[in-house]
């Protein structure tokens, strides 16, 4: 049986390689869209999670392109990402 697809960055397993789909935002944050995009999380863009936190809701240290951020696990789930 395959694994299922992650739907957002935030359930992405740490070292699959993955492609940004979309980028959206929270209604009580919606400057975190433009903010996710100003930093690189473009659709078409390459991404993976390179390390989690120990919680499953902790942060996770994430590349895209050729940068790495750690992001919170509220911000990764606004990234929807699919397999490259």
């Amino acid at each position: 049986m395959s694994e299922p697809l992650p739907s957002s960055l935030a359930a992405a397993p740490a070292g699959q390689a993955l492609t940004v789909s979309q980028v959206s935002a929270p209604a009580h944050s919606p400057e975190w869209a433009s903010w996710l995009s100003d930093l690189g999380f473009l659709p078409g863009e390459a991404v993976r999670v390179l390390r989690r936190g120990a919680l499953q809701t902790g942060n996770l240290v994430v590349r895209v392109g050729q940068s790495t951020f750690a992001l919170r696990h509220a911000e990764a789930e606004c990234i929807a990402v699919t397999p490259r």
